[in-house]
Parts: structure tokens; sequence; C-alpha cells
């Protein structure tokens, strides 16, 4: 099994939120950092950002400064590119073996990765 994560969002804040969460992610604390965005989504906005960040006792100087970082945009606009180019609609979105999940629940996956699974037997 494979975990892939693709930065796929629009809502007003999202790109913002993701370029915070890679830069946290420079000191090692993107998946912390990813957590309380997700937990917080209803009130993100800069000062909210800045206030998770120093909650993670990152070094402040130096996530200031990586979120100027030109190449996490850039990273940003793949992956919204890919998603569109994928025809993804919401996140999250499964796909197993290239093929996206019709069913979105537990026993769809399930059923999913066995049927995939009876293919290479």
């Amino acid at each position: 099994m494979k975990l892939v994560i693709k930065h796929f969002s629009i809502h007003s804040f999202a790109r913002k939120a993701a370029i915070a969460a890679l830069a946290a992610g420079k000191q090692g604390r993107f998946w912390e950092f990813h957590e309380k965005l997700f937990a917080n989504q209803k009130e993100l906005s800069d000062a909210k950002v800045e206030m998770i960040a120093q909650e993670l006792r990152l070094n402040m100087e130096q996530f200031k400064q990586d979120l100027k970082d030109p190449s996490l945009g850039l990273l940003i606009d793949r992956d919204l590119n890919d998603g569109l180019q994928a025809k993804i609609r919401a996140t999250p979105t499964i796909f197993v073996n290239g093929r996206l999940l019709s069913k979105e629940s537990l026993s769809g996956l399930r059923e999913a990765i066995e049927a995939e699974l009876k293919k290479r037997r």
C-alpha cells in the first residue's frame, strides 16, 4: 500500500494553509501542523497559522522565511493541477491501483483492495 498526499482544496485559505504545513514540514512538523489546520479549518487566518506555529514551538524566523519559499507554492500548484487532471471533485479522494474508488466507505475500500488482490493471485 502506498499513501500519497496531494494538496487539493479550493477554499479561500487553502493555498496559504498548505504552504504553512509544508513550511512546518521543513522543521519536521508537517503532520502535527496539518492536524491542527484541520481541527481549526473554520477559523483559519494568518493569525491562526502563526498561533499554530507557535504552539508547535517552530523556529518562527525560519517558518516565516519558509512561507515565502516559491518552491512550496510551485508544489501546491502542481498538486492542484494533478487533481484537476484526475477530475478530483472532493477531498479526500481515494484511488486503488489508479482507479477512483466509487464506493466511498470502509467497506468500499475493502472491496476494491480485495478485488485487486484477487487479480494478482
